[in-house]
């Protein structure tokens, strides 16, 4: 396992350069000695300006370019599950954190370190807690003290992605459906009024709901309105007087927080609803010049992003943003995670070749 105390070598592949990342622990919260490997890494590089705050590091090139483009990673990783060290098998790097992102994170270093004269002036990102509650993130607390530190044209957010562009995010809010009835004995149920027997409409609205499908920078989003979770009863002998059915909305980036709530309230009409969590989607942004240049880089492929990712803290400072890194979205946090590394050397390239 790599000491705290070792310094990072930004020369190496970026395949070697994943397996030091995951030899740093580096759990939600726990980031301060990656931080401060990276941060020293960074500062041997005098084309570079490297600022700090808290566990969060920028590091920016001055060219002057006509256009700045910005790209983010995470450096914590969810809690280890007997995969650190790691290791090596044919062509995978397996290890905590090599999907979710150091891989991502790896190529975001080797490229600070080697671009020199690119053809665009370059912002480097790597923050702290992504992985937990969003009051902790570290890329929303640079949006909100150092927002002039995440200004640029165009952003890649280094996510897992299988090395293809994945456009914007969906959006998510969370209510709770809250049904009312009268609590009563259960061998004189018709004294009583059985609240989780309310819940029978309310799910029929839900299984006859149509999920709408829209097309946003030749990307289609799909919709869904799911029930996710069911609370209700007393006790055995007891008829219940309340349920709680909470329902999860993920949206097409083209609503708004504020819409997106009015239709969900739309489509409960009648019912108690409360927002439990929001969070806005993020367009994709395609249709911008660094865009279609990093489409082209990319093979030219996207698809949409079907979950929430921080390039919705993007969008909301008005900086498009797609995501794209070497990593399996769905090997993500699992105990056999792992990487290609023919991958993360593919992507590396790919984004040389975009910004050299």
């Amino acid at each position: 396992m790599s000491s705290p105390n070792m310094p990072l070598d930004l020369t190496i592949d970026g395949g070697a350069l994943t397996a030091r990342l995951v030899d740093f622990p580096s759990v939600s919260g726990d980031e301060l000695a990656l931080a401060d490997a990276v941060e020293a890494a960074l500062r041997a590089y005098p084309h570079l300006t490297v600022d700090r705050y808290g566990n969060n590091v920028v590091a920016r090139t001055n060219l002057g370019r006509a256009e700045r483009v910005l790209l983010a990673g995470h450096l914590d990783t969810v809690p280890i599950a007997d995969n650190v060290p790691s290791h090596v098998e044919g062509d995978l790097l397996y290890g905590c954190g090599t999907s979710d992102m150091k891989s991502g994170v790896a190529v975001q270093l080797r490229l600070a370190a080697t671009l020199t004269e690119a053809n665009r002036d370059l912002t480097f990102v790597f923050y702290d807690c992504e992985e937990i509650e969003a009051t902790r993130n570290g890329l929303g607390h640079l949006a909100a003290q150092h927002p002039d530190w995440l200004a640029a044209d165009f952003a890649v957010l280094m996510e897992p992605s299988g090395a293809m562009v994945e456009g914007g995010c969906q959006g998510t809010l969370k209510v709770q459906v809250r049904l009312t009835g009268v609590r009563a004995h259960a061998a004189r149920s018709w004294l009583g009024d059985n609240a989780i027997h309310h819940a029978a409409e309310l799910l029929g609205r839900l299984t006859a709901y149509e999920p709408r499908r829209v097309e946003i920078d030749g990307l289609e989003y799909r919709e869904g309105l799911n029930a996710v979770r069911i609370d209700g009863g007393v006790a055995g002998n007891v008829i219940p007087d309340e349920c709680v059915v909470t329902v999860n909305f993920r949206y097409a980036p083209d609503r708004d927080e504020a819409g997106a709530e009015a239709h969900v309230r739309e489509v409960f009409a009648g019912y108690d609803v409360t927002v439990t969590d929001s969070a806005p989607g993020a367009l994709p942004g395609l249709a911008q010049p660094a865009a279609q240049a990093f489409l082209a880089a990319t093979g030219g492929n996207a698809r949409a992003k079907f979950g929430w990712t921080d390039v919705a803290r993007f969008s909301a400072l008005g900086v498009p943003a797609v995501n794209y890194g070497p990593g399996d979205p769905n090997l993500a946090h699992k105990r056999e995670e792992h990487c290609s590394l023919s991958a993360i050397a593919e992507v590396e390239e790919r984004l040389r070749a975009w910004l050299a």
